[in-house]
């Protein structure tokens, strides 16, 4: 047996679960965050496309009609970060990537309705489940921002980021049907970074003149979190079953909740609420998942 696919699994969703701490570990502004994150992983990005012929030749091609979409696409990735980092700054690293994480919830209904793949009882009882987990999270952290720091309005702003990350994944399953990943992936970037870029101006987030530790933070978020989380993920579905692949993404809240509270730095301790709903959330999680492999976030 090939064991390198679920080697590179592991370090794909150890590397994801630290983007969330290097976020709390920067001092730049959200939006700043955010912006230099998706253009570092850009350009990093860029000469896998710029020195490959067949890239070359297919973004040349891309039709009026796909780039609409990915225009679509990435202005909801967008929104996706602008909402999901900021929400880093107003709640614990636990409940935020763990609503984050939620949006299998959102991708199996309208799946069922969009792309006609029938929602199972199992997977029913897992949106239910995790649903409610959402509400003892979100509801029982209500007032109680001294403990762990856990606020309505961040956790909110992270539910928001999971409802931009289910239409994103949506709409990357339609255009990847005509869409290589890297000519993909580059093109949405790229919009990505342009919505980011006027968000920052409209919103007086500086573009320059952060401190080189910031710099350099955004920069291994870009490498670790991007290349070797998100790029690793996505080849080793190719090798690996789909469901276990699925299932394997709920690594990253508890991933980021262990990291969150034994760095020293950070030191966040989950409040009770965090805990009991974020099982529930994560259980329903994995029920729903059951039939779905398309919810990575490249």
């Amino acid at each position: 047996m090939n064991k390198k696919p679920y080697f590179a699994l592991f370090i794909s969703v150890v590397s994801v679960s630290f983007a969330a701490i290097f976020i709390v570990s920067c001092n730049a502004p959200s939006l700043s965050i955010a912006f230099f994150r998706l253009l570092f992983t850009f350009l990093l990005l860029l000469p896998f496309v710029i020195f490959s012929r067949n890239c070359r030749k297919e973004m040349l091609n891309i039709s009026k009609k796909d780039f609409l979409l990915m225009t679509i696409i990435g202005i909801i990735l967008a929104f996706h970060f602008a909402l999901w980092i900021t929400s880093l700054k107003y709640t614990s690293v636990a409940s935020s990537v763990i609503l984050v994480t939620a949006h299998p919830l959102l991708v199996g209904p309208i799946s069922h309705f969009l792309f006609k793949e029938k929602l199972s009882f199992i997977n029913s009882i897992g949106i239910c489940l995790s649903v409610f987990g959402v509400f003892i999270l979100v509801y029982g952290n209500y007032g109680f921002s001294s403990m762990g720091g856990d606020t309505f309005e961040g956790n909110i702003l992270a539910i928001l980021g999971g409802i931009a990350a289910g239409l994103y994944i949506l709409g990357g399953r339609k255009i990847r049907k005509n869409v290589s990943v890297r000519s993909y992936a580059l093109t949405v970037y790229f919009i990505a970074t342009i919505i980011l870029f006027l968000l920052c101006l409209v919103f007086n987030s500086p573009i320059i003149n952060l401190s080189l530790q910031d710099y350099g933070i955004i920069l291994l978020m870009a490498v670790v979190a991007g290349i070797f989380g998100h790029t690793l993920y996505n080849w080793s579905l190719k090798y690996i079953r789909a469901s276990l692949a699925s299932v394997a993404l709920l690594g990253e809240p508890i991933g980021s909740s262990i990291l969150a509270y034994f760095l020293p730095w950070i030191n966040q301790l989950p409040t009770k609420f965090t805990i009991i709903g974020g099982a529930f959330i994560l259980f329903g999680i994995y029920l729903t998942a059951k039939r779905y492999k398309d919810f990575n976030i490249p």
